[in-house]
């Protein structure tokens, strides 16, 4: 099995791909299959996260391009900036991942937050595409979690 042990966001011309959904690339430890079918593991330090293009080194040398896979993801196209900002604090306060441009948000897809900015008056669009969060305010991994039972004070 190949062992993916450095992480770089740069490299020479790729030996393999790997394409992973956004949940894979937060993990420091995971056991994957390239693109090719070949069994590889991941041992990265832990909260490293994995972009789309970030490359990996093998124990062999080699060099794995990591992929972005597209997943089910909501898209909310916005051109009032005030709009989507509100839209982003309301995710961003159930500690949503968000994927934050100048005129559009993309979240994991969830029905209960399409309908939450639905009622603010946003048009959200269910579809098949890569996810790449912000990675917080500290580089970190985000979480996702209801409040029930516990305060973040």
């Amino acid at each position: 099995m190949l062992k993916l042990l450095e992480k770089n966001i740069t490299c020479p011309e790729p030996d393999g791909y790997l394409t992973l959904r956004f949940e894979q690339r937060i993990k420091s430890r995971l056991k994957v299959t390239l693109d090719d079918g070949r069994e590889a593991g991941i041992f990265l330090e832990r909260g490293q996260i994995l972009k789309n293009g970030d490359c990996l080194r093998a124990d062999n040398g080699e060099w794995i391009q990591v992929l972005a896979a597209p997943e089910t993801v909501s898209t909310v196209q916005c051109d009032d900036p005030l709009l989507l900002a509100r839209a982003c604090y309301h995710l961003g306060n159930r500690h949503v991942p968000l994927q934050i441009t100048s005129t559009w948000l993309r979240y994991q897809h969830d029905h209960v937050l399409d309908e939450l900015l639905r009622g603010l008056g946003l048009t959200v669009a269910t579809e098949q595409a890569p996810f790449e969060p912000e990675p917080g305010a500290y580089g970190g991994t985000t979480h996702r979690h209801t409040h029930t039972g516990h305060s973040h004070h």
